[in-house]
């Protein structure tokens, strides 16, 4: 059998917000010892030019160049995802649903890379519509991972995750996880708190490594995210791994 090799299951190319060209992604992988994987932003409200179906066969056609794990970033609140066939859907192997913006309680929606919360938006208040928004992605949306689930405006990056989130609310997303099966993503870029991480683990949610590279010191480089499972004991074969684990997009049935 192969040698076992960490699969970075989020890395951007210049389909979308990523500096490298898919060929150039699978390159440093290589250096790397690391499986790729392309999960360009799929969305008409991100930096990307996979932003319509059409533009997606286009990009799927493109990935199926290369030795590369066909990935695709989905934002919860834009429609796109919503609409895509089945015969589209099959051929990715592997979808990520992301909270770039959530849903407030009024029902309007904030973006999570404010720069600024209004004053009448507390942390408190925040997270628990981060944690509302996060139940209903995990309901709604029959995605394989939840891409940087940890993921908050700049202002409350500067809290102690410790702090920020409170134990029920982690509790409360590590039952949405559990109940839908979508993997948690050990992010290199936003890195989340062991605590949760380690909540989500012993109630048996799966991780998953995911770089979330945008440039060449960033793609591929999932070494943060596996020692860190590693520490929590997580067995390197049961880490997500959509051709070892199958995947809701149907790509590997039958």
């Amino acid at each position: 059998m192969t040698a076992w090799q960490p699969t970075d299951c989020h890395a951007h190319s210049t389909h979308s917000d990523g500096a490298l060209t898919v060929a150039e992604v699978v390159a440093v992988a290589a250096s790397l010892g690391t499986r790729p994987s392309v999960t360009d932003h799929v969305s008409r409200d991100a930096p990307t030019n996979v932003n319509s179906l059409v533009a997606v066969e286009h990009y799927l056609d493109d990935l199926d160049r290369y030795p590369v794990l066909r990935g695709g970033e989905f934002c919860w609140h834009d429609a796109l995802w919503r609409e895509i066939p089945p015969s589209t859907l099959r051929r990715f192997t592997h979808r990520l649903g992301s909270l770039h913006s959530i849903r407030l309680a009024d029902g309007q929606f904030f973006r999570a890379f404010a720069l600024e919360l209004p004053p009448s938006l507390t942390a408190g208040a925040y997270m628990e519509a981060h944690v509302a928004s996060l139940e209903a992605l995990a309901n709604e949306m029959p995605v394989d991972i939840l891409a940087h689930p940890t993921l908050v405006p700049p202002p409350l990056r500067q809290i102690d995750p410790h702090d920020l989130w409170t134990e029920q609310q982690e509790a409360r997303a590590v039952t949405a996880l559990t109940q839908s099966g979508i993997a948690f993503e050990i992010s290199a870029r936003y890195p989340p708190h062991e605590r949760l991480v380690r909540r989500a683990a012993a109630a048996g949610v799966r991780l998953a490594l995911g770089s979330d590279g945008h440039r060449h010191d960033q793609v591929a480089n999932v070494s943060e995210p596996l020692a860190m499972a590693r520490r929590l004991g997580i067995p390197d074969d049961a880490l997500y791994d959509p051709e070892r684990h199958g995947s809701r997009t149907g790509a590997f049935d039958g």
